[in-house]
């Protein structure tokens, strides 16, 4: 089986991939995926450079991520650019690892797509569990955890699907509101469930 797992800022998601992975199940993590395939050397960074100029690399041949971020945050044409450059050799990538896994044998992989229903990206798993959080907790915790006001925070919160518009997507929900235990019982029910444990 391939799930998707995927949640909103805050809201714990990396944390249950983590107890995914501990549980022996293998992860595609689009986050990291995403820092790949900018690697110096590759055709995603040599595409970059040829449309945001070689001043977008450091000395040292990586991508000066800062300078394109506020290049792309002041500019939505570019950000389109960039998007239309980053996106399809992401799920280029996700989709080799997928099968690399499966073809070594592992009956199920994790897809950890943070922008999974953002991106329309549903087709490429068959179950989908959504780590969802109150706004009152996911505000307390991006504002903890990035160091935040609160309008940044909310700001970055809104930037994103509703959480209710997703749990309507989802397969199946993880509450993480309380603890650990708690988040880590759900997780574990559900893929009993699902005959994945």
């Amino acid at each position: 089986m391939i799930i998707g797992l995927t949640g909103s800022i805050a809201s714990g998601k990396s944390t249950v991939a983590k107890m995914m992975s501990e549980l022996g199940l293998p992860i595609v993590d689009a986050d990291v995926v995403a820092r790949d395939v900018v690697e110096p050397g590759t055709e995603t960074l040599a595409l970059i450079a040829e449309s945001f100029g070689q001043a977008i690399l450091l000395e040292d041949g990586n991508l000066n991520r800062t300078m394109l971020g506020d290049i792309i945050f002041h500019e939505p044409a570019k950000r389109k650019t960039l998007n239309d450059i980053m996106h399809p050799a992401i799920r280029k990538e996700m989709l080799r690892q997928r099968d690399a896994y499966l073809e070594a044998g592992h009956e199920h992989v994790v897809m950890d797509i943070p922008l999974l229903f953002e991106s329309k990206l549903q087709h490429f798993v068959e179950r989908i569990i959504v780590v969802s959080v109150s706004e009152e907790v996911q505000l307390r915790r991006l504002m903890e955890r990035n160091n935040l006001s609160k309008e940044d925070a909310l700001a970055r919160m809104h930037s994103q699907l509703p959480m209710s518009v997703k749990e309507k997507g989802a397969h199946a929900v993880i509450y993480n509101n309380e603890n650990i235990e708690s988040t880590e019982e759900q997780l574990k029910k559900i893929l009993h469930y699902w005959d994945v444990i």
